[in-house]
């Protein structure tokens, strides 16, 4: 399957980098290094997250803090979200 990561979750992942960087930049990057490594299990196994919150979604908890969202279609897993496990999800209705 390939494997495809929307704005959103990479506008996610870089804003995560730059958080943790600001205190520790090796953690930024090992932290970074496990949502590549993970999301790229997703190819081969696009079921092991468990059903989403939002319908449609899938949950992969990747880190104690840190959830992939993601969605599938016949030939594609497409990475949605990356989350802090702590945030309102899906977002609250206004």
């Amino acid at each position: 399957m390939m494997l495809f990561w929307t704005h959103e979750a990479i506008a996610d992942r870089e804003a995560i980098y730059d958080y943790v960087e600001a205190d520790n930049p090796s953690a930024a990057l090992s932290l970074d290094e496990l949502f590549e490594e993970k999301a790229a299990m997703l190819s081969s196994y696009p079921l092991i997250g468990r059903k989403g919150r939002e319908a449609g979604t899938r949950e992969l908890v990747v880190h104690r803090n840190y959830i992939l969202v993601y969605d599938l279609s016949t030939d594609s897993v497409r990475i949605l979200r990356v989350l802090h496990a702590a945030k309102q999800w899906p977002p609250a209705s206004t």
